[in-house]
């Protein structure tokens, strides 16, 4: 099981390189960044975890761009795999993105995750023209479209939400296959979608029986007729051996634990601790 960690980006505390390269020195095999592109003050769509419209964080008005956090991480890093936590594709134009994707993966010699969401955020969705409604829709169609522009010579793609006729689109990503893994509550619709158009689960705060859902996906995922097993990555799990061990065996693949975003010294500091906890190898393995 791998272990990663997520920085919640702002325009205060560590920055995302300083951040990536500190994790991946204390053995870390994941830096994983959120995006909002903008949060209107007017809103009606309620937070997952408040409940209402309040947020629980101000730093979701100041999240830097992921795209540009993690070329930042990419360029003082070597082995650990850049990854969001998650993105929201279906707020910027699949062609742009795709190409935006595909340049940070070849230049970090394919290390790229793409963590997706479909947006609890409706209200900022709408200032992007994306129905609330269709929004899982438009996330299939934007990851299909991005697909074809990754892998092939030729790509071009129709549907309700992008259309583009054949493209030439270069460069290609390092790996033959980015992984898709989607951020959201475990359902059975969920786990559906997943099974057919994505690589895995990337679990909420709000998924406590994570191995009675992580079996229900498996289940899906063969009924679907899809080979191996999904992805399983448990988000601000408890680091203690016994639950570690609990995760692993129910198909957990990897842990993502949050990071402050304090001071340099006092992140090191954090991540030195935990990685004690998960007894991980030096990073000059």
């Amino acid at each position: 099981m791998k272990h990663g960690i997520v920085l919640f980006t702002s325009d205060r505390g560590i920055t995302p390189a300083a951040a990536a390269r500190a994790a991946e020195a204390a053995g870390f095999d994941t830096f994983h960044v959120p995006e909002h592109t903008h949060i209107p003050v007017k809103r009606e769509a309620p937070h997952p975890r408040t409940g209402d419209s309040s947020l629980p964080d101000d730093r979701y008005l100041r999240t830097l761009d992921p795209w540009v956090a993690l070329a930042t991480a990419a360029s003082v890093t070597t082995r650990i795999r850049l990854a969001t936590a998650v993105a929201l594709p279906v707020e910027s134009d699949p062609i742009t993105l795709a190409k935006t994707i595909a340049s940070l993966d070849h230049l970090s010699a394919g290390r790229v995750t793409l963590g997706v969401g479909f947006g609890w955020n409706v209200d900022e969705l709408a200032d992007h023209g994306v129905p609330g409604n269709k929004r899982r829709t438009v996330l299939r169609e934007y990851i299909e479209a991005m697909r074809a522009l990754w892998t092939d010579d030729e790509a071009s793609y129709t549907g309700e939400f992008v259309s583009f006729g054949a493209s030439w689109a270069w460069p290609k990503p390092a790996q033959a296959h980015i992984p898709v893994i989607v951020g959201t509550g475990g359902t059975e619709k969920t786990f559906r979608w997943i099974a057919k158009s994505a690589d895995g689960w990337l679990t909420t705060p709000g998924d406590t029986d994570i191995e009675d859902k992580a079996r229900q996906l498996r289940e899906i995922w063969h009924e679907a007729g899809r080979a191996g097993e999904p992805e399983i990555s448990a988000l601000g799990v408890r680091p203690d051996p016994e639950n570690l061990a609990k995760l692993e065996a129910a198909g957990v693949t990897e842990t993502i634990f949050g990071l402050p975003d304090r001071s340099p010294d006092e992140v090191e500091a954090w991540l030195g601790r935990l990685a004690g906890k998960l007894s991980l190898p030096s990073a000059s393995r």
